[in-house]
C-alpha cells in the first residue's frame, strides 16, 4: 500500500465491528459499536516540538491500539475502511 502519513498520524485498521451478541442475537449496522481498537498500518515520522525538532512516535506500524471512539477521518483505501488518527488520540498499545 502506498499511503504514508504526515507527521504524527497513523494510519489504522479498525478491528470488525461484532455482527452478534453473545447470545446469537444478529445486530443491525445501525446497532453496532464502532470499534475502538485497531492494527496500525502506517506511520507518518512524527509531530515536531516547539523548537522544531522532530519527535519520534512511539506507535510503530504493526501495533495494535486502543484509541478514542470518535476520533480520525474514516477514509476507504482500496475498498477497505481505514481512519488517520493523530498519535495523541490513542490510549492504549495492545500487548
Amino acid at each position: 500500500m502506498g499511503y504514508r502519513p504526515l507527521g504524527d498520524r497513523l494510519l489504522v485498521k479498525p478491528k470488525p465491528s461484532e455482527e452478534t451478541t453473545k447470545s446469537g442475537i444478529v445486530l443491525p449496522d445501525s446497532a453496532q459499536e464502532k470499534p475502538q481498537e485497531g492494527t496500525v498500518i502506517s506511520t507518518g515520522p512524527g509531530g515536531k516540538d516547539d523548537n522544531g525538532k522532530v519527535v519520534v512516535m512511539e506507535v510503530k506500524k504493526g501495533d495494535v491500539v486502543l484509541y478514542s471512539k470518535y476520533s480520525g477521518t474514516e477514509v476507504k483505501i482500496e475498498g477497505i475502511e481505514h481512519l488517520i488518527i493523530k498519535e495523541s488520540d490513542v490510549l492504549a498499545i495492545v500487548e
